[in-house]
């Protein structure tokens, strides 16, 4: 008689399997709800506790955990001596076992209770799956319902050994990656915790499951090689989930682009478009529109608009495709989705590249971020932190108005995407001015508000951290900049305040920085 063992959390396609194991004349072996399930499709079904001789104990917390099973799997068909100790305890073989495990991770992300997480730590399911895959020799283990197909298909020519090889490496990864997740989470990791406090613990092992999606064609350079994975069984927002539409390969600087891009669209809910060069946006806005809010970004530095990626939050719409297909050279064009008329439109042009992520605003994104450095890496909470009206502290003589307050913290929100030094320009909800990556503040603002050429008459201005000295103020008010908003903290705030009060120009501390490296 041969034998399989069937115990599964995933219930996809296995009555089809038993089934088939059933039409040849294998005894099927199963445990609580498995059992059941077969049962009520008319599959027969030994219960575990008749082929063991013991009843399922503890509420379940015993089933599989018997030496009729183990042996059964384990022992080797070509061994006499195994072979010899079968036949004297009675044991007899199981040829084929069906496992996968309890949803660990699936109850950590609902939520529940601690209690029903612990109770969700599979012990038999991994020991069969080890077993099973360490005598792959002579024993299928199959993990996953996409593997069935596979199988079927293969049986009656007989189960390849690099099939069961395949299998078995695929078991393998399965219960790594499962005790990976229950470490994660007795260790402290994901519990969403944020921010400077000692109290805060991040986890004292990282574990990165990494699988390759694509090969790039190189990385920065020509000479550097690079490739795209993808988090393993990470269910938070990703670019790498994009679907391209049109266009050709993306490079390894496209994406890095795009990344940053996708975090300055999550960032607003009104409609928003940016337009982005290196890294930085070169034009950002909000508006009643998508087209709307597109055009202001455009209007904010068309220059720098040659060979851009562009983000957007919303679906793009004919208007809006039509407005960016007059954009000369634009690089990407990032997308919860595309009509159909502005995907036709924007596929006109065969070396701008098209991408769809229908997740954007519906997928939570990653609660951490993650950076290589030379033999190491730096693991720190994402900057979701956001400034409302009542985070502001006025610190000059002059009060912003309501429509400055609304320009204000539009302009410090999108600061935080710009890399430091980082200081921006904005009227109304509209960058017109920025500037970046300055080892200086005072330079960053001179660039800001040389950008912003006249539109910085009346504007506001923001800064990712404070001023060191008085002088970026001040090249802020002879621009014409009429509003600042900044962390504060620095030794010589006062000489900042008193620049300001000097200029009656408004200024609002928020206690908060955004440094972007």
């Amino acid at each position: 008689m041969k034998r399989a063992l069937i115990s599964v959390s995933d219930k996809r396609g296995i009555e089809e399997l038993a089934r088939f194991l059933v039409e040849h004349e294998y005894e099927i072996i199963s445990t609580g709800g498995t059992k059941t399930t077969l049962k009520d499709a008319d599959i027969p079904v030994t219960p575990i506790a008749d082929f063991t001789g013991q009843p399922e104990i503890l509420e379940g917390r015993v089933k599989t955990l018997h030496p009729k099973v183990a042996a059964g799997i384990l022992f080797r068909r070509n061994v006499a001596e195994d072979l010899h100790t079968m036949d004297a305890q009675g044991y007899v073989s199981i040829d084929i076992v069906v496992v996968n495990l309890y949803p660990f991770a699936q109850t950590v992300a609902s939520g529940k209770p601690e209690a029903d997480i612990i109770e969700n730590i599979d012990i038999g399911g991994p020991t069969l799956v080890r077993a099973a895959a360490k005598n792959a020799e002579w024993v299928t283990i199959l993990t996953d319902p996409s593997q069935y197909s596979q199988f079927m298909r293969e049986y009656d020519n007989g189960i390849s050994i690099e099939f069961r090889h395949k299998c078995r490496k695929a078991a393998f990864k399965l219960v790594k990656e499962y005790d990976i997740a229950i470490d994660e989470y007795f260790s402290g990791n994901g519990s969403g915790a944020s921010g400077p406090s000692p109290s805060v613990s991040l986890p004292e092992t990282l574990h990165i499951d990494l699988r390759k999606k694509s090969a790039l064609r190189y990385g920065e350079n020509p000479h550097q090689f690079a490739a795209l994975y993808r988090t393993a069984d990470d269910t938070t927002l990703s670019l790498v989930d994009a679907e391209q539409l049109a266009g050709k390969e993306l490079s390894y600087n496209n994406y890095l682009d795009l990344d940053s891009v996708l975090g300055m669209i999550l960032d607003f809910d009104q409609p928003f478009a940016t337009i982005s060069k290196h890294t930085n946006p070169c034009g950002a806005a909000v508006a009643d529109r998508l087209a709307h809010a597109y055009s202001a970004a455009y209007e904010a530095d068309p220059l720098s608009a040659y060979g851009s990626i562009i983000g957007v939050n919303r679906v793009v719409d004919l208007f809006t495709a039509q407005l960016i297909h007059t954009t000369e050279f634009v690089e990407c064009i990032l997308a919860p989705d595309f009509e159909p008329d502005a995907l036709a439109l924007l596929s006109k042009k065969k070396q701008r590249r098209l991408l769809r992520l229908p997740a954007i605003g519906s997928v939570a994104p990653g609660s951490h971020w993650l950076r290589a450095i030379h033999g190491g890496f730096l693991y720190q909470s994402a900057d979701r932190h956001t400034i409302g009206e009542n985070d502001l502290t006025v610190v000059t003589e002059v009060k912003p108005t309501a429509e400055q307050i609304r320009s204000l913290l539009f302009a410090f929100r999108l600061v935080k995407h710009v890399k430091s030094n980082a200081i921006i320009v904005v009227r109304d909800t509209h960058l017109v001015g920025h500037g970046a990556g300055q080892t200086s503040r005072v330079d960053s603002v001179d660039i800001a508000v040389k950008k912003a050429g006249d539109r910085a008459k009346g504007a506001v201005l923001a800064s990712d951290a404070f001023f060191p000295m008085a002088d970026g103020v001040e090249a802020a008010a002879v621009a014409g900049v009429t509003a600042i908003i900044q962390p504060g903290g620095s030794k010589k705030d006062d000489e900042c305040i008193a620049a300001a009060n000097a200029a009656g120009i408004a200024m609002v501390f928020t206690g908060i920085r955004h440094f972007k490296h």
